[in-house]
C-alpha cells in the first residue's frame, strides 16, 4: 500500500485511516477534538466512539459530530466488554499516561486488533541534540520544554519491541515516519524513525 498523506493531516492519522475497513467499530482512546473518528465515521461508515478527559476537546468532539465519553483513560474503561470494538486506537498518548502498561492491556482487552503510535526518543536527531546541549531534547514531534511536556514515560522502539515480547504481544504491521515520509517499519532503520506505528493483538 502506498501512503499519500494530505495537506494538513497527521500522517498517523492517515494511516490509521487507510488500515481501518469500512463498517468497522472504532474506539479512539484521548481522542482530542474527534478529528480522526469524524473522518472515519463520514468517509467510511464506522461506528466510533472516542474517550477523551479534556473538556474543551469533548466540546470539539460535539461540535464534530462525534460520540464521545467524558473519562480518564487511565482508570479504566470497565464498562465495555471484551473484544467490544474491531480496533482501538492509541495514538501519541502512551507516553502520556500514568500507567502505560495497564493502558496497552485494557486496549487489547477492548478491542480485536490495537493502533499505537508514538514518538520515538531514539531518533537519532533526539540523541545528538541531547548530547550536543546537555538539554531535554526539543524537536518537530517534541517542540516541548522540559518542565511542560505531557510526555511522562519516555521510550524508544526497541523498547515497545522488548515490552510487547515480553507480553506476548503480536506486531501485525509497523510503520515509520522518516524524513517526511512514511515507510515500513524495521528495527535496523528505527533511530531514523521521528515517529512509529504498530498494528498489535494478542498472540
Amino acid at each position: 500500500m502506498v501512503y499519500r498523506v494530505e495537506p494538513g493531516i497527521r500522517w498517523d492519522h492517515q494511516v490509521i485511516f487507510d488500515l481501518i475497513p469500512h463498517r468497522a467499530s472504532v474506539l479512539d482512546l484521548g481522542c482530542g477534538n474527534g478529528e480522526l473518528l469524524k473522518r472515519l465515521i463520514e468517509q467510511k461508515n464506522v461506528w466510533g466512539l472516542g474517550v477523551e478527559k479534556n473538556i474543551v476537546r469533548v466540546e470539539g468532539c460535539i461540535e464534530n459530530g462525534v460520540p464521545v465519553y467524558h473519562a480518564d483513560i487511565d482508570h479504566g474503561l470497565h464498562q465495555f466488554p471484551d473484544n467490544f470494538f474491531d480496533y482501538v486506537i492509541l495514538e501519541m498518548t502512551l507516553q502520556s499516561v500514568t500507567k502505560p502498561l495497564d493502558l496497552l492491556d485494557e486496549m487489547l482487552r477492548l478491542g480485536k486488533s490495537g493502533i499505537v503510535s508514538f514518538p520515538n526518543f531514539g531518533y537519532k536527531g533526539v540523541i545528538e541534540s541531547f548530547v550536543k546541549t546537555q538539554r531535554m531534547p526539543r524537536t518537530k514531534a517534541l517542540p516541548y520544554y522540559w518542565y511542560d511536556t505531557p510526555n511522562i514515560h519516555l521510550f524508544t522502539a526497541k523498547d515497545f519491541l522488548d515490552l510487547v515480547e515480553e507480553k506476548h504481544i503480536k506486531i501485525e504491521k509497523g510503520m515509520s515516519w522518516i524524513k517526511g515520509e512514511i515507510k515500513d517499519f524495521t528495527e535496523e532503520e528505527s533511530p531514523e524513525a521521528e515517529e512509529i506505528l504498530f498494528v498489535v493483538s494478542r498472540k
